[in-house]
């Protein structure tokens, strides 16, 4: 008897708000390669690693020990946002050309990539502000 399995639907939107809700856990990589995926699995080491850092506590500022896990987050919103532009054909091509159904990102992903990019320039923005603080003034401001 021959079957034929059917591959499951990747979702775009959703893959584009694990990435920026969960990336730095790496989730979207998971939920589109699978467990076998390297870079799903340097997100979460990152990340654990910026809080087992932290809370090993010692004789530096909390920033830099949780670093790795930031940026594994600026990391996921750069990925939210190459997922989310991708083009629907191009997105199928590569994640459903199994499945039988085709992709129709409509206004939520917009709305998401809205929230992705302004929360990503805030993250940029913040890190490199806090970072010139502690390097160049010791953490005068905060």
């Amino acid at each position: 008897m021959n079957r034929t399995m059917a591959v499951a639907h990747k979702n775009k939107t959703f893959a584009t708000f694990l990435a920026a809700f969960l990336g730095a856990a790496g989730l979207h990589r998971f939920y589109l390669a699978g467990f076998r995926d390297f870079w799903g699995w340097a997100h979460l080491l990152a990340t654990f690693l910026g809080l087992l850092l932290f809370l090993a506590g010692g004789n530096r500022p909390a920033f830099f020990s949780l670093m790795p896990a930031i940026l594994s987050g600026i990391v996921a919103i750069i990925e939210a946002l190459v997922i989310g532009l991708t083009p629907d054909d191009k997105w199928d091509a590569r994640h459903n050309a199994g499945s039988g159904r085709r992709s129709d990102s409509r206004w939520p992903l917009a709305v998401l990539l809205v929230f992705t990019v302004g929360a990503g320039a805030i993250a940029v923005i913040g890190t490199l502000a806090r970072t010139f603080d502690l390097l160049f003034t010791g953490g005068s401001f905060g």
